[in-house]
């Protein structure tokens, strides 16, 4: 598996929510996501492995493309393309 700090694409923000838990990564993303343009990407580390379900329903209800998702034993990073 590839390094999942190492970024595979190119992004707009970055939101390291490392060593949070449920619901604060996905707090913090709502809170980020309101300061970034339609079609920017947001790059978001995690620890927390929810986030490998809360992440993806996110991006779901609110319309964001969930471009790519990496993970390992303890880390997890999301690109998302927002609406």
């Amino acid at each position: 598996m590839t390094d999942p700090t190492q970024a595979p694409s190119a992004f707009d923000a970055e939101l390291d929510t490392t060593g949070l838990y449920c619901p604060e990564p996905i707090m913090l993303m709502h809170n980020k996501v309101r300061d970034m343009a339609s079609g920017q990407v947001l790059k978001v580390v995690a620890t927390d492995p929810a986030t490998t379900r809360d992440v993806p329903k996110f991006c779901q209800f609110l319309g964001h493309e969930l471009i790519e998702q990496q993970g390992s034993d303890d880390h997890y990073v999301y690109f998302i393309r927002l609406a």
